[in-house]
């Protein structure tokens, strides 16, 4: 998934993107704050390995904040750690 944003992000290169990273419900708020805070980093690090510039990334995380499933279980538990992209500036024509 990434270095398929990677390769679009080499065709548009005034896109830039915010990268989030998130976590599950489970621990602290701080602990989840700055586990959100390395997934992004890596996120970000591994597109800039693959040549995206990194001032065309910022990294913010949401611990355990705004959860895609809210369930609580496994399953939920495992598709709310993430990192995640947006575009939040540049033209895409």
């Amino acid at each position: 998934m990434l270095e398929r944003q990677a390769a679009w992000l080499r065709q548009y290169p005034n896109v830039r993107i915010l990268v989030a990273g998130n976590a599950d419900e489970r621990g602290t708020r701080e602990y989840n704050l700055a586990l959100g805070a390395r997934r992004a980093a890596a996120v970000r690090d591994y597109l800039v390995s693959l040549g995206i510039a990194a001032n065309r990334a910022e990294t913010v995380s949401y611990g355990k904040e705004r959860p895609l499933d809210p369930r609580t279980n496994e399953e939920a538990w495992s598709v709310n750690r993430n990192g995640h992209t947006q575009i939040v500036s540049g033209a895409v024509s």
